[in-house]
């Protein structure tokens, strides 16, 4: 359902949905009671720079371009750096 805007002489702005072509050319404002006409506004047809679409996007094209995996991941339970420490001071502490 398209969105459609009207002007209150007295309030500001504001936003009602209605059915394609069946929205009245004024309406009550929400706030106030008074007469609002309807505005003549851009269309939101998209909404590409938003983070939901961006996640969408990213959705959808993981379902046919999965991630490229070089390599395994690492076992449960095991840290994938090095076991022991380069630093010789830790050279000097007891091993358990």
């Amino acid at each position: 359902m398209p969105i459609y805007e009207y002007r209150c002489p007295r309030c500001d702005v504001f936003e009602l949905t209605r059915g394609m072509g069946s929205a009245p050319a004024e309406e009550d404002c929400p706030t106030c009671g008074q007469r609002a006409r309807r505005r003549i506004s851009a269309p939101r047809l998209a909404r590409t720079g938003t983070a939901a679409f961006r996640l969408i996007d990213s959705a959808e094209r993981s379902a046919s371009e999965p991630r490229v995996v070089s390599g395994t991941p690492p076992a449960p339970g095991r840290s994938a750096g090095p076991a022991y420490s380069t630093n010789p001071l830790h050279q000097k502490l007891p091993r358990p």
